[in-house]
């Protein structure tokens, strides 16, 4: 019997969480993730965060319903041809997209019986939570899969609120030039191609950036 939050050495050693069984370039990029706790991806604009963001929520439902909260676009042509691009038609009875859905809404919805087990949050800063609301909203839903995206501030999540959950995270994503370079509890700690071609293009200028500052350092 359970004394409060007090759990056993037995009770620790009996537990089995949820495992998602990820494969291939997800599995290398985060290992098996737990179904819970909190994740956080971030990155500056037009570099494939969204896109990587929509790439994992298709990947999510092919173990459990999905909740994509763009609270940035919203319904929108573009997360219409976002969605699209991905290929979210054929997991569509596994995914819904709220429109702009404020927090306190999404409480209510996460709620009812068989709600989403994946919740995705676009974005942090548009959410307007405090580090007090993220924990409060992990607590509630200690069952579901919380993954926040950021904007960022060079290569850090944008303001206080999202650099607290990204040291809360059981899942740390960095998102550079479409590719996705992560730390993850879960033993995956890879890189990942959001778009190869974008990836491609980026990488090489910057190889090639490189080059000319240290040729020009030599003369």
């Amino acid at each position: 019997m359970r004394d409060g939050r007090a759990v056993s050495v037995t009770q620790l050693a009996n537990y089995k969480p949820k495992i998602l069984d990820f494969e291939g370039e997800f599995f290398e990029l985060i290992g098996k993730p737990q179904l819970a706790g909190s994740w956080l991806l971030w990155g500056a604009s037009a570099n494939g965060k969204t896109r990587l963001a929509l790439q994992l929520a298709r990947y999510f439902a092919n173990f459990c319903r999905v909740a994509y909260d763009s609270l940035e676009e919203g319904m929108s042509m573009s997360m219409k041809i976002a969605f699209e691009d991905v290929g979210m038609m054929d997991v569509k009875r596994r995914v819904v997209l709220l429109d702009k859905e404020p927090v306190n809404e999404l409480i209510e919805r996460l709620s009812r019986p068989k709600s989403p087990l994946v919740v995705m949050i676009d974005s942090i800063q548009y959410a307007g939570m405090s580090y007090n609301d993220y924990k409060r909203l992990i607590d509630m839903f200690r069952t579901k899969l919380f993954v926040f995206v950021s904007h960022a501030e060079g290569r850090e999540p944008a303001g206080r609120v999202a650099r607290s959950i990204r040291f809360d995270s059981h899942v740390k994503i960095r998102v550079e030039g479409f590719r996705a370079f992560a730390m993850s509890r879960y033993g995956g700690n890879g890189t990942y191609e959001i778009w190869k071609e974008g990836a491609a293009k980026y990488w090489e200028g910057i190889e090639k950036q490189k080059n000319n500052n240290n040729e020009a350092k030599e003369t």
